[in-house]
Parts: C-alpha cells; structure tokens; sequence
C-alpha cells in the first residue's frame, strides 16, 4: 500500500508540483515540433485530470507522428519546355531521370500555366493566384486600380506582405530555399534595395567580360539573396535575377545543381521546400549546346572552379551519342537538364529521404506560343509528381489542372495555415492523388495573357482578345509594320507574336475543338453552327471574370474598356503581313490597297539615329555611375 501513497492529500500537492513541472516542459517540446496552439502547454496536474493528461499525450504522438511525416517538397521549375522535349511524353530525345520520374510518379497530360511568359507564371506558382490579381505597385502602376481592365504580363512581382509559398511553409515550420531564375524584382515595391552600395547594379549588355563584370554579377547575385530573404524565404544560393545575357549569357545546370543540392544536404532533417528554377530551356536550342563549353560561366560571371555534382558534360554529349541523337542538338539541352534532375534524386536516395519527398517537374510555359493563350506549345505544360510515400506509381492524370494549384497542394501537405488575407486562386491536387480521378473536379480553365483571355475545357477553347480605349486608339493609329506590336496581346514584338503563326491569334474571339484541332489553326468562332457552344464558353468566361472582379471588354465594362468590332480593318491588314520574330514585312499588295509606303523618309531615319545615340549614351552614363558606387 505503501507504493500507492501519492494518492494521500499529504503527498499530492508535491507530486502534482513535480509532474506537472516536468509535463509542461514536455508539453512544450512537444507544442514545438506539431506547431500547437501555446496554450496547449499549460497543464495543471490534479488527479481529476490525470486521465486527461494521458488522453492529451496520446492525440500528441499521434499529431507528433502526422506532423513529421510533413513531406519534403522540390518544385523543380523549368523555363520554355514542350512535352516533346520529354521521352515520357512522346518527345524524341534523351530524357532517362524524367521518364523515371514519371514511371515512379504520376504524369499529367492536360495541366496548364494560367499565362505563358515568365514574369506572371513564376508569380503564380510561387503564390497560387493568377497574375491579373497581383497587388504589387508595379501591377497596379501599370494598369492602374481594380475600375481598369488587367494586362497581365512582365508587369507583375511579388507583394511585400510576402503572402507567397516560401514565407507561409517557413511560418508552418519548413525550412524553404529559393534557387536558380527568379524574374520578379520590382523597384517600386522595394525601393531601399535599388539604394546606397548595396543597392542593385545595373550591368549593361555589352560590357566586356573580365574580373570587373564579374564582380557586378556577383554583387547581384549576393543582393538576390537578401531580397529573397526580406520575402519570406530561409535561405536562398545562386540566384538569377532574371534572364541570361551578354556579356555573360551561358546557361550553367550545374552552378544551380550545386546549390540545391547543399540545400538539401543542410536541411535532410526536414522538412524542407525548395523552389529551383533552371534558365534552361529557356533560348535557341543551339544556345544550350554552345553553353556547354563554358563550364565556369555562371550568375556571378566567372568562377574559378565548380564541384563536379553531375555527368561530366563530355560524358553526357557522349551518351546522347551513342543513344542515336545528335549531340549539337536540342538533345544536348533537354539532356542536360535531366541530368540535373538525376543529381537531385541520387542525393535524396543518399540521405535516405527519397520517400517522402515529394519533387514537382514543370515549366513555366511551352516554347512554340509564348504570350499568347493557346493550348499547344503555350499554356499547355508536362508536369510530373513523383512521392513514393503519397502517389501511387504509374499514374496518368487526365484532369484539368493548373500551376494556380501547386500552393494549396503544398499548404495542405505542409499542415501551413493560409493567412486570412492570403487569396488562394488553385485548388490542391491531393484529390487526385490516389488514382488520377476526383470527384467534381473542375471542368474548365481560366488563362490570362495581356489583352488576352481563354476558357479552356477538355475538348474546346474559347479565346476572348480585348483591348483598351488607348490601344484601340494606338491601334487605329498605327502604320501597317507597327500594327503586329500594337496588336500583340503584350504590346511587342518577338515573343509578343509568337502565335501569329496561327491563322487567328489576332481575331478578337477564337474557338477551337481542341481534340481534332489540337494545334489550333481552325477558329470556330465565326461559324454559325457553333453559335451554341461560343455561347456557353463566353458564360464559363463571364463567370471567371466575375470573381477576377477587373473590367474585361463587354464581359465586364466599365474603366477603360472598350467595345470589340472597332478595329475590324486592322485585323484583316495585319494578317497579311509576314512577320518574323521582329521582323514585319508589309507586302505590296497591302501598300497599293492602302495607298501606303512603308519605306521612311529622311526625316524618319533621321529621327531613329538620334534615339539609337541618345540610348547608347544613356547606358554608357549607367555604367559609369555604377562604377562610381
């Protein structure tokens, strides 16, 4: 009897004191490591809740146990891919890791970006929401308030309440890293950081390569850390501000490879997010190629050596040899980046984490179409997930997913709580997990490109092209060689008519029946059979535009939208023209019928050297300043 004697009012209070100084110690390792409301950790002993103790400890090992199954999680983003650039998806190329990846894992066919150029489809997958909601000042300075219509496109970045992935997983208790491409800076919206010393050099294109340049670069690379970090990130390592170019403008797999493998490597204890973003594919194919004879040009310019972390590049182009291919080919590239991807998972396999990691594949928009909506070769992305611990092998998902998507996925699976006024756009994929099917999952798509929207089903896709009251204007003003820029659905050329090789990227509505036009060279729109299904794609757009709450053309008038049918003239000129990338030829035709010449005068190449002079001595100016600083 006497083992039983702390049940006597004489030993209880010492005891309860003990066990509850003890507990509450416990208590708050154990709040610690499940992120438990603080409250959680007080407990006072008595024995009428004795019982109550052991009830709470054991709802703790169980959160215990589900919170350290968190996954890991790598999105291994990459710019510019097609799925022909992937064996898995039909390609004809050397893609081994990938097809691996997707044999392991589970391969979407219809996923999508919601707009196909960088800028905006990197913000939606590291915020979950379309880029025409973007409340950076460099958005709305841009496009103005929610009264005026939104022109997504280079003209997004990430806002300073740091409502993005990286900083909502660190607050649920991820360590999150940020490698490789960002292109989402912004001046307006962080000011203190383009200031003073350690403030933002603006390197111009043809400076000369040497010590000096690297320096910059380095610098650069240096001050993209610290802004990564001011948004929310935990650590961030061999960063590109932006796109690759001149005087250093070689692509480097494994300047990117090195860094996220040390992030991996530090943080194998888990869990960790990293966002990884390779510059490849992003260029001409021969640009991949060529960059592999330049092994020590990287982000911070030129390194005196890098550890060897994947295939020697000699070894590689020797491989892709004796597979049949042709090693100064597009090959070389999409090799080569799946070779980084092969690092990734011999290093998970290593560390014993390979399992519950879940690694994310995708780019950020197709080659073929950039800037515009279509479907083929634009917003339509191979993306494969691969987690031994959660998807099932072998997989194929047939569903309409987005990259919108990606960040309630990681929300859920991270256990993040979503800030109140974080808006959230996607919808986690965890539904589609077990078996590629869900039930009432979406039946349609919203994409956003510029002056551009599509709705996108299964089997059709609507596009609505708008403009604004001051494009109209510019558009009505337009000569016939500058309407292919005004007329672009982001206002340049290049990239900017990309689509203009299909027959009706610049109509202003476009249907497509995606089965049997899977290329998108037929519109619809304007066929009267087909009356009925224009209409019910135009009321699944009416409806995404409702909730996007900006003014659209008809759709939602108001600001400075305007009438569609105003510039039915300029649309039959412009698809007469020959355009090539920035290149537009007017054929005689087209000047006889407008009574027109398109050769300048004096006057106007006059007026041109004086701006070409003008720019050079402009940046000139630039590069001595930042030599000053």
């Amino acid at each position: 009897m006497g083992g039983l004697a702390f049940t006597s009012q004489r030993h209880s209070r010492p005891f309860q004191w003990v066990i509850s100084t003890v507990l509450n110690k416990t208590c708050i390792e154990i709040r610690n490591a499940i992120c438990l409301p603080p409250h959680l950790h007080l407990i006072n002993l008595t024995m009428k809740s004795y019982f109550a103790f052991w009830i709470f400890c054991l709802s703790a090992i169980v959160a215990t146990a589900a919170c350290g199954n968190r996954p890991n999680i790598i999105l291994f983003l990459i710019d510019d891919q097609n799925p022909s650039s992937i064996a898995g998806f039909g390609g004809d190329t050397y893609t081994p890791h990938l097809d691996r990846m997707a044999e392991e894992g589970m391969k979407f066919t219809r996923a999508y970006v919601s707009s196909s150029v960088c800028t905006p489809s990197r913000y939606s997958f590291l915020t979950g929401r379309f880029a025409g909601n973007s409340y950076s000042k460099l958005y709305t300075e841009a496009v103005g308030g929610k009264e005026n219509q939104g022109l997504p496109n280079f003209n997004v970045a990430l806002e300073r309440d740091n409502m993005n992935d990286g900083n909502v997983l660190r607050e649920a208790g991820y360590t999150t890293g940020f490698v490789g491409k960002f292109h989402l800076t912004s001046k307006l919206d962080f000011p203190e950081f383009y200031k003073g010393k350690d403030g933002w050099i603006n390197i111009p294109k043809d400076s000369t390569p040497g010590p000096e340049t690297s320096a910059q670069l380095k610098h650069n690379e240096r001050w993209m850390r610290r802004y990564l970090k001011t948004l929310g990130f935990s650590w961030a390592k061999n960063v590109y501000p932006e796109n690759i170019h001149p005087p250093y403008a070689m692509h480097n797999a494994e300047w990117t490879t090195v860094a996220a493998l040390e992030f991996i490597e530090q943080n194998k204890d888990g869990p960790f997010y990293l966002h990884l973003c390779s510059t490849l594919l992003h260029g001409p194919d021969k640009s991949w190629r060529k960059s592999m004879d330049h092994p020590l040009i990287t982000g911070e310019g030129a390194v005196k050596s890098l550890p060897e972390v994947m295939t020697p590049r000699a070894e590689l182009l020797k491989t892709i040899t004796e597979k049949g291919f042709d090693p100064d080919s597009h090959v070389a590239g999409e090799a080569w980046i799946d070779d980084s991807l092969g690092a990734i998972f011999g290093k998970l396999k290593e560390l014993g984490i390979d399992d519950n990691t879940l690694v994310v594949f995708a780019p950020d928009h197709g080659r073929d179409g950039k800037a515009s909506v279509f479907s083929h070769g634009s917003c339509q992305i191979p993306m494969i997930l691969r987690w031994p611990k959660g998807i099932p092998a072998g997989q194929v998902c047939e569903e309409l997913v987005q990259n919108i998507d990606l960040v309630p996925t990681f929300f859920e699976l991270g256990k993040a709580e979503k800030p109140e006024s974080y808006r959230i756009d996607g919808q986690s994929l965890t539904p589609l997990f077990p078996n590629g099917k869900a039930k009432d999952w979406r039946e349609h798509l919203y994409l956003e490109m510029g002056t551009a929207r599509a709705t996108v089903t299964k089997d059709w896709s609507y596009i609505a092209v708008r403009y604004t009251k001051e494009q109209i204007a510019a558009i009505k003003k337009a000569k016939p060689q500058n309407l292919p820029r005004a007329m672009s659905y982001i206002g340049r050329l290049g990239i900017g008519v990309r689509g203009a090789d299909r027959p009706g990227f610049f109509d202003e509505d476009q249907l497509y029946h995606l089965k049997r036009d899977p290329k998108e060279m037929k519109n619809l729109a304007y066929n009267k059979d087909q009356a009925p299904r224009l209409k019910e794609m135009r009321h699944l757009m009416q409806q995404d535009l409702e909730v996007i709450g900006r003014p659209f053309g008809e759709f939602i008038p108001g600001g400075n939208t305007a009438e569609h049918g105003q510039i039915d003239k300029q649309i039959e000129i412009v698809k007469q023209l020959e355009i090539q990338g920035k290149r537009v030829n007017v054929p005689e035709s087209v000047t006889k019928g407008l009574g027109v010449t398109d050769e300048p005068t004096p006057g106007d190449k006059a007026k041109r050297n004086t701006k070409r002079k003008a720019r050079r001595k402009t940046r000139k100016e630039a590069k001595s300043n930042n030599l000053k600083e």
